[in-house]
């Protein structure tokens, strides 16, 4: 029950409720465990005789107060329900933004580490196995303590003896369910495993369904899905047959506990010492039955349970994860655009170093290019001016000021950012081009429309049967990739950011729509600082000065004609690019 313990603060949040659910469990097993004592009078009242004219108002009373008995329990029971399971609800709903919170709080690296499948499996999946025990687990815990507690107060009154008798199985049900509990608990961690790992696989298939079907890969993939299937399968029907023990043994125990009643209850009726009766006899039969339903939901209940520690320790183990990038302040700053790297180091944790003792200054208002090979280093500079991790060694500075010491999102809020890997969501272009508003900002469709012009897409747009209304499929499954990089930069330009850094982000457009967006950026971003990042020479030439990176460390620095002369790597670069293109 440790791992579990973490959602004590939330039953604290909901006391008050939970309390209304345990006084309305007391109140349906006062009800109840006073029925088989209207049971026991008609017998006992049948045997003693009574005047026949009495017959029928006798059954009338008896049976009327049955039937109120029965309608307090039931008003009582869907009361419970109405507290209790509403409750796990609630703390259900919290729990899942708690978890969502802390996910969008973790750094670059530990989504680097993990797996969309298993991040969205311990949301759902495990989430749901949690409120299990928080709603059915807890109701029927507390029903069994007090059902056990009143019936076996009512039983004592009766004959003190008949009950040590009726409960002599009890003991070994309670063993039986404790070595049965640790088992439980090992394949339920195997199960949920078992279903991440699935949840990752049918996730990864179905984001690059189009490589699948290229290669032909359908069967091998199927394959690969039946063996987790059949691996999930098998884990999954050691735990049903582990919870299937329960069911069959405490019955078991209730109907031996029933013979046992029958049998000694006789028995002491006809010793003249005990005045038990036919009555006494029947209504601990009725008693005994009356706990074959929460005891033999102890094997369902132990099982939630199980599952449910299993699955809030891997919770757990999100929830704990302390973020390697956390906001220091909440002070506001007037971004003006100055950026320095000195001296700085990155090494990925996987041992690769990225970044070298790298030094360089972007003035305000200055365009800023870094070109360099595959793996120099150049989208690891872009992570690190937006702070997705911190450099090892050197410092950063943004207009003069440790970016460590700034406001993150302040800071963020005043960037323009396109990725390299450009991410659309399945939403209208015109939500898509607007979610880099923040919620107190608005556009207008012309105003949208003028960016979209600006980064040469709207022509492409307003052909589409629903304009800006257009649905994207997933990651903007249904546009070409040069159409979702320009409406990538169009997300961007509409926060007018103070500065913007481009991450390779024209690499999917041809020469002739490249240089109409770059034109057109140089006329939108006169007074913004901007970093381009590229492979292409073509994209950065214009730009107020060049580095050229190799392995993580500036080898060369100037502009587009500077570098020519030095007929160094960037020369060397341009000519081949030349080359390419003329051979176009």
């Amino acid at each position: 029950m440790k791992s579990l313990s973490y959602l004590n603060k939330y039953f604290l949040k909901y006391k008050w409720r939970l309390l209304l659910g345990v006084f309305f469990i007391l109140g349906s097993n006062f009800f109840y465990v006073n029925m088989p004592l209207i049971v026991k009078d008609a017998v006992n009242q049948f045997e003693t005789g009574f005047v026949p004219e009495d017959w029928l108002k006798t059954a009338l009373y008896l049976g009327g107060v049955y039937l109120l008995l029965s309608l307090g329990q039931g008003i009582f029971l869907f009361m419970t329900r109405q507290t209790i399971i509403m409750v796990s609800r609630f703390i259900e709903f919290d729990l899942k933004n708690e978890i969502y919170e802390q996910y969008q709080k973790l750094s670059y690296n530990f989504y680097k580490k993990r797996s969309t499948g298993d991040l969205m499996n311990r949301i759902s999946e495990d989430v749901t196995l949690v409120r299990q025990y928080l709603g059915p687990g807890v109701m029927y815990t507390v029903n069994l303590v007090v059902l056990f507690a009143m019936t076996l107060t009512f039983m004592m009154n009766i004959s003190v003896e008949l009950t040590l008798y009726t409960l002599a199985p009890l003991p070994i049900m309670s063993y039986l369910i404790y070595k049965v509990s640790s088992i439980v608990n090992r394949q339920s961690e195997k199960v949920q495993r078992q279903q991440s790992a699935i949840s990752t696989f049918v996730q990864e298939t179905f984001s690059g369904i189009t490589v699948l079907k290229a290669y032909g890969a359908e069967p091998k993939f199927q394959e690969k899905f039946n063996g987790d299937a059949k691996e999930y399968l098998k884990r999954h029907m050691s735990l049903v047959v582990t919870n299937s023990f329960f069911m069959p043994t405490i019955t078991f125990l209730i109907g031996l506990s029933t013979i046992l009643t029958i049998y000694y209850g006789g028995l002491l009726s006809f010793d003249a010492q005990n005045s038990i009766g036919s009555g006494d006899i029947v209504a601990f039969i009725f008693y005994v039955n009356m706990l074959t339903w929460p005891f033999a939901s102890v094997g369902w209940v132990v099982s939630i349970v199980q599952r449910a520690e299993a699955s809030q320790e891997r919770i757990n183990e999100f929830l704990s994860e302390e973020p390697e990038i956390v906001n220091p302040t909440e002070k506001l700053f007037d971004l003006k655009g100055k950026v320095e790297f000195k001296n700085v180091s990155y090494t990925y944790p996987s041992g690769v170093k990225a970044i070298n003792n790298l030094s360089f200054t972007i003035k305000e208002g200055e365009t800023l290019a870094i070109l360099g090979r595959t793996g120099s280093g150049k989208s690891t500079v872009v992570r690190l001016l937006m702070r997705q991790f911190d450099p090892d060694e050197g410092s950063i500075k943004i207009d003069g000021k440790e970016l460590k010491e700034l406001n993150l999102d302040a800071f963020r809020r005043q960037c323009g950012l396109v990725p390299q890997e450009v991410f659309l969501f399945s939403d209208t272009i015109r939500n898509n081009v607007k979610f880099g508003l923040t919620e107190d900002e608005e556009m207008s469709d012309e105003e949208i429309i003028e960016v979209l012009k600006t980064t040469h897409v709207w022509h492409n747009v307003k052909d589409f049967k629903n304009g800006l209304d257009t649905i994207l499929g997933e990651r903007g499954v249904n546009l070409s990739g040069g159409q979702k990089q320009r409406i990538s930069i169009a997300r961007a330009l509409v926060r007018q950011p103070k500065l913007l850094v481009l991450d390779d982000c024209l690499s999917a457009v041809d020469t002739d729509t490249e240089e109409i967006i770059l034109n057109n950026l140089e006329r939108e971003l006169k007074n913004s600082t901007a970093l381009i990042v590229s492979h292409r020479i073509s994209t950065i030439r214009y730009a107020d000065r060049i580095l050229v990176l190799d392995e993580g460390s500036m080898i060369e620095e100037g502009t587009h004609e500077e570098l020519l002369e030095k007929d160094g790597v960037y020369a060397d670069i341009y000519y081949k690019q030349l080359l390419e293109e003329q051979k176009e």
